[in-house]
């Protein structure tokens, strides 16, 4: 089994073959929310085309070298040195956009009274967020 790890999602898929992160065309959309149609690999209204003459590199019949169009989309991926665990982040211009718009991405966390808060039950009130880390 591996384990992928996205920025909303953690996963557990059986890959197939050992050179980059292929995964079964069934396990595709449950890993990475990313589904491949004939238009390409998309998620929602975004579709990236397999480039022509290197559909080999992509997919087979029954595979998808998700690693590969993580890299063809400019995105992160990396792996354990055994490959049993991958995590594909999103690319800078996604990470900009986001610091740009000045706003946070949703959260839960459990308040000292036990009760689950997310940021978005907050939305269009002022919020602040005090953040610390030991590093």
């Amino acid at each position: 089994m591996t384990t992928i790890l996205t920025e909303n999602s953690r996963a557990a898929v059986t890959t197939v073959g050992s050179d980059g992160l292929w995964l079964k065309r069934d396990d595709v959309a449950a890993a990475t929310g990313w589904v491949l149609k004939p238009e390409g690999f998309c998620k929602g209204d975004i579709c990236v085309p397999i480039p022509a003459g290197r559909e080999n590199e992509f997919v087979t019949d029954d595979a998808v070298n998700v690693g590969a169009f993580w890299a063809l989309m400019d995105k992160p991926a990396v792996s354990t040195e055994a490959g049993d665990a991958w995590f594909l982040g999103e690319g800078a211009a996604d990470r900009n956009a986001a610091l740009t718009s000045l706003e946070a991405p949703n959260f839960t966390l459990k308040g000292l009274d036990g009760v689950e808060h997310s940021l978005v039950d907050f939305r269009g009130k002022r919020v602040l967020l005090a953040t610390w880390a030991s590093w």
